[in-house]
């Protein structure tokens, strides 16, 4: 991990009291649910949604509905709430990938939530025959652990030290997986630095900035309609998110 990874620091106890429009997030997704309809319909292959941490299948709904109504084969993690890596997490996640693949005869999206985004990365590293895309949530895979306002609610919910990377899941954490990769991130982060959750720019990965906070990331209007735009995309033909005419607005310029 480089020195500017270790020198980032969490977020301002102003931005964390600020987390609390997750519920007025909540709102306008609902509310933006007719402009949303908009977004591309998908091509029906499968796409597992993983939650954040402390959270279940539950947070993620709102999303999942969303995406199972624009035509994809949606699944939640099935695993109660994110506790981080305790004894069957991981085996259990790679099962059910192996599952939805074999199920559907396709390659599968992962598209995580915060530490559910971590995973989707580890998991494409270690199946990147099976994975289609990995699309992230505020997801901090670029930082120290240290540089966000949860490590020690994932220490005292995993009873793992939080900087622990376990070279069987994935490897090193800040490496890309090998396949199209999205990380969709604000600045306005109460829980994660921004730039622990940013992606190197390649021909197969990016960043998409909103302005959200992170608690409501996984329903904020903008945030939801990156993630249909990118699983939307052909197989095997993945391009950078198009910022033109009316996105310039919704969505910053990434070199600002």
């Amino acid at each position: 991990m480089s020195a500017s990874a270790h020198a980032l620091r969490p977020p301002s106890k102003t931005l964390m009291l600020l987390e609390g429009r997750a519920l007025h997030e909540l709102g306008a997704f609902v509310a933006a649910l007719p402009l949303l309809s908009l977004a591309p319909r998908g091509d029906g292959h499968p796409v597992l949604v993983l939650p954040g941490l402390v959270a279940s299948d539950t947070s993620t709904r709102p999303l999942r509905t969303f995406l199972e109504n624009r035509g994809y084969a949606v699944s939640g993690w099935r695993q109660g709430r994110n506790l981080g890596l305790r004894p069957g997490v991981q085996h259990g996640m790679v099962d059910l990938v192996h599952e939805l693949a074999d199920t559907h005869g396709r390659k599968i999206s992962l598209v995580g939530w915060s530490l559910g985004g971590v995973y989707a990365r580890q998991l494409a590293k270690m199946m990147p025959e099976r994975v289609r895309s990995v699309i992230t949530l505020g997801s901090p895979f670029a930082g120290s652990p240290k540089s966000t306002n949860a490590w020690r609610v994932y220490e005292m919910a995993s009873g793992r030290r939080a900087d622990e990377e376990d070279p069987r899941f994935g490897g090193r954490l800040s490496e890309p997986p090998p396949v199209p990769t999205t990380a969709i991130y604000s600045r306005t982060d109460g829980i994660c630095a921004w730039q622990g959750c940013k992606e190197r720019t390649s021909a197969l990965s990016e960043s998409i900035e909103v302005e959200s906070s992170h608690c409501g990331m996984g329903h904020h209007p903008a945030a939801v309609y990156a993630v249909a735009d990118r699983l939307a995309q052909p197989e095997g033909q993945w391009r950078p998110f198009d910022r033109s005419g009316w996105r310039s607005v919704v969505f910053p310029d990434p070199h600002r």
